[in-house]
Parts: structure tokens; sequence; C-alpha cells
């Protein structure tokens, strides 16, 4: 790839009013040319050309200067960076290039609960807008269990696979993530750890897909650049399309509006357009576990606050509802027609009250677990999430079966 030249880059860095924010972004790193003082950087959904000059910062994760600028070794295609540009005599220009992603200055305030019960602690007799309680609907936190035995058996289950996609010993089997910022926050730090588990199997791949920015209208298109974005990232991990067996979807839109039955159909129907992709994209994707926000009382902006993190678990479980009732839709075995989605399932549900402890294992939300914006989460928020999927993963009886080295076979 040729660097282009400056010019169209930076106008447009951030799609937000506030002037202070439009110059700060987070992304990914795709190419350095020290030399000449270009780098290119995917953020909010496309490539960005910046120019770098003799001001340019360039820092680690915990701020220091690299010793190399944009020569330094730590500088790979790949790593998440946070870019800062500044206007200069009518021109823009890099100011400051950091390792990892800067968290805004903490801003205090917002709701430490708002009042609702986990979906997970709702039961039968429970209402939420017309709801019942439960992940699965009926107050049961469980698959129904034809469900749960489909989700078991041989057309479900993920096998390592060649690079063409056929069963293979010494194939892989491949887990991405699709969704937005929080996602990618989250699920790469669930990485990270996963990755030094003495217990994962050593089949499994992880590869982070999800983008900041990129919620379900932004994957919904089946052209979008979330897609070329994703396939790059696991021909980078060494893996194919044709290997990606398994999905972690983290459902919400941006700045959504109206009531459960108007946002939560949006999301209902963006998510099921981003399945169909999905299948067409990942022709062995198998399964895809769902899943909805954290605790968004703290939210200072009309990105995605309460009650909307809140309500899109219900999009979760309208979704897995549909599919066991047989919507052609979301049809996932070829025996009963074609297939347009993978078998879909609760991952980790994530919600808790704020600061009031869940009952089933005491997570709570305080406002440190959140960054200075009170929607995305700080490193101890992306960690709880983290250890909230690498808990799930390994103990769940079906994700353990292919995501441990003990669970194989089981």
């Amino acid at each position: 790839m040729s660097l282009p030249r400056a010019g169209l880059w930076i106008a447009c860095l951030l799609q937000t009013a506030c002037s202070l924010l439009a110059q700060q972004a987070t992304g990914t790193l795709k190419e350095v040319d020290p030399q000449n003082g270009f780098l290119v950087v995917w953020a909010r959904g496309q490539d960005r050309t910046l120019k770098a000059d003799e001001n340019t910062r360039v820092l680690d994760a915990a701020g220091r200067e690299l010793a190399d600028g944009l020569g330094a070794a730590e500088l790979k295609a790949g790593v998440e960076v946070t870019v800062t540009v500044e206007r200069r005599n009518g021109q823009m220009f890099l100011k400051t290039l950091r390792l990892g992603r800067a968290e805004a200055p903490t801003a205090e305030g917002g709701k430490p609960t708002v009042g609702f019960k986990p979906l997970n602690e709702m039961t039968s007799e429970d209402e939420y807008k017309g709801e019942d309680g439960g992940l699965y609907g009926g107050g049961k936190n469980d698959p129904p269990a034809a469900h749960l035995a489909a989700a078991k058996g041989e057309a479900a289950l993920p096998v390592p696979l060649d690079a063409e996609g056929k069963p293979s010993k010494d194939g892989v089997v491949v887990l991405v993530s699709i969704s937005m910022s929080n996602a990618t926050q989250e699920f790469s730090t669930f990485k990270s750890i996963a990755d030094r588990d003495a217990d994962k199997s050593e089949s499994l791949t992880i590869v982070d897909c999800a983008q900041g920015g990129q919620a379900m209208a932004q994957w919904a298109p089946a052209d979008a650049k979330t897609w070329t974005e994703a396939e790059r990232r696991l021909k980078a991990a060494g893996v194919t399309p044709a290997q990606v067996q398994v999905a972690w979807i983290k459902l919400a839109n941006v700045r959504p509006a109206g009531d459960l039955a108007e946002h939560g159909k949006k999301l209902q129907q963006d998510t099921i357009a981003v399945l169909h992709n999905a299948r067409e994209r990942f022709p062995n994707l198998r399964v895809a576990y769902l899943g909805s926000r954290i605790y968004a009382g703290y939210a200072g902006t009309a990105l995605n606050p309460e009650p909307y993190a809140y309500e899109g678990a219900f999009v979760v479980r309208w979704l897995i509802q549909d599919q066991i009732e047989g919507d052609p839709d979301l049809n996932w075995d070829a025996k009963l027609g074609a297939v347009k989605a993978p078998l879909l399932l609760w991952g980790p549900y994530l919600w808790a009250d704020g600061t009031t402890p869940r009952k089933d294992d005491g997570l709570v939300w305080e406002r440190g677990d959140l960054g200075g914006d009170g929607t995305h989460p700080s490193d101890s928020g992306r960690q709880k999430v983290a250890n909230l999927l690498l808990t799930f993963f390994k103990t769940d009886p079906v994700a353990r079966t292919w995501f441990t080295q003990s669970g194989r076979g089981k």
C-alpha cells in the first residue's frame, strides 16, 4: 500500500458537535512511514492518512515518549492508538500519537442506580413494558431443552477447520467479535487474558473485529467497510473467513430514540441484517452469542444512555425467541431450509443496576468503571466484562466444549 498525500484526512475525524472531542480519536494503526512523516489509522469506519511534523509527540500507553518516534518498534500494524490533532495555519497536524486508548477526563454525576431489575433476576410474574423476565423468557435463564440440544449437536458444534473451511485436526476454530467501541474495548481485554489462560483450547484463535463507532446500523449494509476491516484483521491474525465459526455480537445502536417498541424494532432489524451478512461473509459461522450493554446510568451524552442500554436485552431475547419459533429469516438448520443465520444463544449478561449488587454474582457498576463520558468502560470496566466473558466461555455447557482444552469431547 502506498501512502497517499495529506489533505482529505481529518476534517471529520469525529462526528460530534464538541470541538474538543473532535480533536481526538482512537483507531487501529495500519501503516507508518517515519521517513516521510505519514501514518494511516483506521478510525470511525475509514482510513485516515495523518501528517506528522517535528512537533508531533509519540507516546507509549503510559504516556512516556518513545525515543524512536514514528520509527519505534511498538508501532505495528493492528495496534490500537489514540491520535490528537490540531489546526495550525489553516491545516491540521498530528499533535500526539499514543499507544492504546487514552481516557477522557473523568466526569462526575449520573445516577448510581435507575431502579430497573436485571433481566436475569426478573421472574415470569415480573413485567417491564409488557415483557416478562428471564434471558429466554418465562423467568428462565437457560435455553429451552430442544434449543440447547441443537446447540450441542453436530450441526452447531465448532470443529477445527483448515484455511479452506474443511475439517482438519491441525485446523482452528476462530471466535470473533462484531459491534462498536464498547465491544472492541472489552473484547480486546478479554482476548488478552484468554490468550494467556492455560485451559484455552490450542485450536482456538480469538480475533477482535469490533470497531469504534460501528454499531449494528453501521454493520447492517452488506457492503459496509466494517466487513472489509474485519477480513483485514482476520488476515493479520493468520486465519481466514472460512475458519470463523463463533461470534460474540453486542447489540446497540448510536443515539437510539423512542420507546422500546420503536428503538427495539430498529435494533432488531439491523441485527438481523448483521447476522445475514455474517453468515454470508463467514460461511461456516455456526453459533452467535448475543449480548446487551453494560449499565449506562452515568452517561453524560445521548450516545446510548438508559433506558436504552437496559432495554437492549429484550431485543436479544426477541431474536433468540424468533429463531426458536422457526422464523425463516433466522433459520440456522440446513434441514429446515435456506440457512440465513447462525444458531443464537445468550452470551454473558452484562447489565446490573449500577451500585446495586446483582443477586447471583454481586456485579456492580461504579462510576469509576466508566470513562469520562459515562458510556465507555474504563480500564476496570473493561476488565469486568473481560472476566465475565472468560468465565462464561469456560463454564457454559456449550461454549466450553470448543473454548477449553479440558472441555473438548464433553
